[in-house]
């Protein structure tokens, strides 16, 4: 029962627009005056310039006289004496030059490259600034995109390999932004997989189902579901520090060596109060707490990772089997709902220009075990799983969005109010599915590339 509110509530979800953030790059004037008469001018010669990115050079001054310079502005009266305004000023004797990606609205899609000359120490580099609830709680920190594992953090020199392979992930998994064309959004309750209406019964009574096998298997699955969320994903320490996305808390990670850490006794608390506890557990939402939080949330997409594609190597043997029996048995009651909607996501999966987003209301923890337990976690990379159970799915939606740029087409597809109503305001296209006939008739549409 505890998991069945963070499914599908029906309303009370906080809708918290996420917030774009652009850095702006200023640059000092070149442009020198060392004469202190008045009578007399000086400009520097710049090399002409076209629309790409200036290149300061060496400048030379001229001396021009007052009468000189009253005789070129009538010849030459769209020529500017004091410097050439239409040039984009710079600093004289160093030089820079920023790649950014196409796409500025685009919140993470590639690494920025910035070279400054050492003889401008106090240019204003952009930068973004963390993002913090006004709390200063960790469990309630709105996303952070991780652009670099370990910034403004001391970093032990013996760990830099773990920072240089997340880097190399990162670069990796934004690569896929440049020639990203379609961006699918799936519900995953009632359109993906058939869970909740399990636990309520209304399944069966819709299909003409045993009530008391529908129920039954609901509830076996959820137990399940909760046993790999609570032993494996630390549930229990990050039910009440939810987080929307797998990287809102990463910026806290300071590359420390895992392989050794003893999650167990690092003295973490993620529940309200910290009284039971020595001083040196640290105050929730301060620094020490957010680093052994972002460490968890490191270890569950390890995990992850590692079991996507075999999630019984997390099981015993006995459980092993249990869960085969247990999906074959739904697939069953069901009438092969799963099997008729991974055609779909396996299709989409299969084109280089399309990607497979979640959204589901259920919190993230929980959310991933049962991807895992239902076999998808090939179908959905982590970083491609969002939970609404903080923000809503309008808000997740706009973070989708400022991720993959509004170039970018988006096709959403569920069977709740909420993803309906998202949808429209970001006025993007809805499949509904509320039978079966839909997933068949979604699947032939992507066979016939209308969608």
């Amino acid at each position: 029962g505890a998991l069945w509110p963070g499914m599908k509530p029906e309303s009370g979800l906080i809708q918290t627009p996420s917030t774009s953030q652009h850095s702006v790059l200023t640059c000092t004037t070149g442009l020198t005056t060392s004469q202190p008469s008045p009578a007399r001018y000086s400009y520097s010669i710049e090399a002409s310039t076209t629309n790409a990115s200036p290149v300061s050079t060496s400048s030379t001054v001229v001396n021009i006289s007052t009468s000189a310079a009253a005789s070129i502005s009538q010849e030459y009266p769209t020529y500017t004496i004091l410097g050439q305004s239409q040039y984009q000023t710079c600093y004289p004797s160093s030089g820079f030059g920023v790649v950014t990606p196409a796409d500025s609205n685009t919140e993470s899609t590639a690494l920025a490259t910035t070279t400054y000359s050492a003889e401008k120490p106090n240019a204003m580099v952009p930068t973004r600034p963390a993002q913090r609830h006004s709390s200063g709680n960790g469990c309630n920190s709105p996303g952070i995109y991780r652009t670099h594992a370990a910034a403004n953090q001391k970093i032990n020199p013996n760990d830099c390999s773990v920072i240089v392979a997340r880097c190399l992930e990162y670069v990796s998994s934004n690569l896929l932004l440049f020639s990203t064309q379609r961006v699918f959004l799936w519900d995953l309750d009632e359109t993906i997989i058939i869970f909740h209406s399990l636990l309520t019964g209304s399944y069966a009574q819709k299909y003409g189902k045993d009530p008391t096998l529908v129920i039954g298997s609901g509830l076996s699955m959820e137990e399940m579901i909760f046993e790999v969320a609570d032993t494996h994903l630390f549930f229990n320490d990050l039910e009440e520090c939810d987080q929307v996305h797998i990287e809102d808390v990463a910026s806290d990670d300071n590359g420390q060596d895992l392989s050794n850490y003893n999650f167990s006794t690092d003295g973490f608390s993620g529940s309200g109060s910290n009284a039971n506890h020595s001083s040196s557990v640290g105050v929730q939402g301060g620094v020490d707490w957010m680093r052994k939080l972002a460490f968890r949330y490191r270890r569950v997409r390890e995990i992850y990772d590692k079991y996507k594609t075999n999630v019984g190597g997390l099981l015993s043997p006995q459980k092993r089997e249990a869960l085969q029996r247990l999906r074959t048995d739904i697939e069953v009651l069901t009438d092969s709902w799963l099997e008729t909607a991974l055609k779909s996501l396996l299709l989409i999966q299969s084109r280089k220009n399309c990607v497979n987003i979640l959204i589901t209301t259920t919190q993230l923890v929980p959310a991933l075990a049962k991807v895992l337990l239902y076999g998808l976690g090939e179908v959905f990379p982590i970083e491609n799983i969002y939970s609404a159970t903080k923000i809503g799915k309008e808000s997740c939606f706009e973070r989708i969005v400022s991720r993959f740029g509004k170039k970018v087409t988006y096709v959403v597809i569920g069977d709740g109010r909420d993803e309906e109503v998202a949808a429209k305001q970001h006025n993007m296209p809805f499949w509904r599915i509320t039978n079966h006939a839909d997933l068949v008739s979604l699947h032939q549409a992507l066979e016939l590339d209308f969608l």
